[in-house]
């Protein structure tokens, strides 16, 4: 191809067509090449027909065509609508780099990003979401630009109408089962008639989001910087900001080491859960958790807490204060001197660690109740993937400690006699001591 080449993402429909045809007309007097992307997804019964009914227009037009065929299906659960705009934003990038193109024009108008604002708002979305569709974005090396956002279906209707063509209809558009079908559909034709402006006013609102997500990303960039967070988040720093500052910069900090969508509920959980320095676990997906660990948040992989069964159960020594690596739980026993609530360091110095068998109980208090280890979490609001590591009993089989809830307060040494501390710390490194 001569000159500069610009991709334009055709999926067949109205719009995609209609900007395929003005792209190619201004591109004799600007000098470029227009190359077409086409994304076959495999989920329509027409997919087929649609992509040669744009390699066709290819031909009639004299443009480049490029195709891709996605592979794979979304996993159980999955939404087809998340799957299929990861997946084809994805090939579309692969198809630009092949053709050499670093421009990519998308065909999203007016309407849509009105109705983008609108399910953004109704899942609860912040500015970042509220900011919709952008008329222009770098990522990944390439430009992605929406040339016709301020423009009206109609507008393109009229632009379409003298060219003659016939262009796909997908039938998904129409499908109730997808959020966006239904809005379009049943909600944004009753809003136009009610509000005749909704459209140019959710494009406004779409651009005030973006300018005030650009602000909170300034703060956020500053405030990481300023407490020192790379691939970890020093969390003592991180709880010295404001509630504010601080739920942004850690939303900012997750969607870097995560590089992708951060969900709320896992910053609301954090946010909740992170309030000292006690060792914790959040999941993150299938492959990865958060973990709270000396200090610092890290990203990790799940594997590391879910790569062998425990042994039934295992005899330990705890000599002195230190870190017991114990590799059948993963993890590790850190015992530390502490002024009350410890173990006689002699109740200490051979236990036995086991898994849970069920039936036990732990005091928590010496004047409350020992209560199953089931009913100790619920109550304590300990979440499911803290509750694991070893239980440790002492030679004549009373129970000293549970990761997560503590030590039986039976167990407790008496006041101002010496008295150990135990911390379970999940998934450690094993270059600590690993003694015993």
């Amino acid at each position: 191809m001569a000159g500069p080449v610009v991709a334009v993402a055709c999926s067949g429909g109205r719009d995609s067509v209609a900007l395929l045809h003005a792209t190619r007309r201004a591109s004799d007097a600007l000098g470029t090449s227009v190359v077409a992307l086409h994304v076959h997804h495999g989920l329509m019964a027409d997919a087929d027909r649609w992509a040669a009914q744009v390699e066709a227009l290819c031909e009639r037009w004299n443009v480049a065509f490029l195709c891709a065929r996605l592979a794979g299906a979304p996993a159980p659960g999955q939404s087809v609508e998340a799957w299929a705009r990861r997946e084809r934003y994805a090939a579309l990038g692969r198809l630009a780099r092949e053709a050499g193109a670093t421009l990519v024009l998308l065909g999203h108008h007016l309407q849509d990003q009105a109705e983008t604002v609108l399910l953004q708002a109704l899942r609860g979305a912040g500015p970042a979401g509220l900011a919709a569709m952008p008329a222009v974005a770098e990522r990944d090396g390439l430009t992605w630009a929406r040339p016709w956002l301020a423009r009206k279906g109609a507008e393109i209707d009229a632009y379409v109408a003298p060219l003659g063509v016939d262009h796909a209809r997908d039938p998904s558009n129409a499908d109730p089962r997808f959020a966006r079908s239904r809005l379009r559909r049943d909600v944004m034709p009753a809003f136009r008639q009610a509000f005749p402006e909704v459209d140019a006013a959710m494009s406004a609102v779409a651009r005030r989001a973006g300018e005030a997500r650009a602000v909170l990303d300034e703060v956020a960039d500053e405030d990481l910087q300023r407490i020192g967070a790379r691939l970890g988040l020093p969390l003592r720093a991180w709880r010295e900001l404001s509630p504010a500052r601080r739920a942004n910069a850690l939303r900012a900090w997750l969607a870097r080491v995560l590089d992708g969508p951060v969900p709320q509920a896992l910053v609301d959980r954090v946010i909740d859960e992170a309030r000292d320095e006690s060792p914790r676990l959040w999941p993150v997906d299938a492959d990865r958790m958060l973990r709270s660990l000396f200090g610092q948040l890290v990203v990790v992989e799940r594997s590391l807490y879910t790569a062998s069964p425990a042994p039934a159960r295992e005899t330990v020594s705890l000599p002195r204060c230190d870190r017991y690596v114990l590799p059948g739980w993963n993890g590790q026993l850190e015992v530390f001197v502490t002024p009350d609530h410890g173990i006689a360091p002699e109740r200490l110095a051979q236990v036995e660690a086991r898994a849970r068998a069920g039936g036990e109980q732990l005091l928590l208090h010496p004047a409350g109740v020992a209560r199953s280890l089931k009913k100790q979490f619920q109550a304590q609001g300990v979440p499911a993937d803290a509750r694991g590591g070893p239980l440790l009993f002492d030679a004549d089989g009373a129970l000293l400690f549970v990761p997560g809830l503590g030590t039986d307060a039976r167990a407790w040494a008496p006041a101002g006699a010496p008295q150990w501390g135990l911390r379970w710390i999940p998934g450690a490194p094993a270059c600590a001591s690993d003694e015993g």
